[in-house]
């Protein structure tokens, strides 16, 4: 997968994503979970578009640890959404599957950059 192809996908998450938080009951709880997972549910693809711009390898792993970090807490969201039954779990378990997917993604690209950085430095060293 490219950049550009996981930017896109992140993109129509973030997309999907204020489409459910619109179909959220307006309930007190519902509200709350709303602006949390509006804001976890998006973010992610802002970010990865800011790492898609750094300065060195140390700087993309960071930014790929903020969308990491937004897209756990976003699964967090989509568990309790689903749980409390605010939406039916059948409409949102193909989001939740695409959140944990894209969580999966951005591990790997951090683990595998990691490893090259760390055998980049190996050879420096030597």
């Amino acid at each position: 997968m490219t950049k550009e192809d996981l930017r896109e996908r992140l993109t129509i998450f973030a997309v999907r994503i204020v489409k459910m938080v619109d179909a959220m009951p307006p309930t007190i709880s519902g509200n709350a979970i709303a602006r949390q997972i509006v804001r976890s549910g998006t973010s992610p693809s802002a970010n990865y578009r800011a790492a898609c711009l750094a300065k060195s390898d140390k700087d993309f792993v960071n930014k790929l640890k903020m969308v990491e970090e937004e897209l756990d807490e976003t699964n967090h969201w989509l568990d309790i959404i689903m749980r409390s039954q605010l939406i039916e779990a059948n409409r949102i378990q193909p989001l939740f599957q695409e959140s944990k997917e894209l969580l999966s993604i951005i591990v790997k690209t951090i683990t595998t950059t990691k490893a090259r950085m760390k055998a980049d430095e190996e050879v420096r060293r030597k």
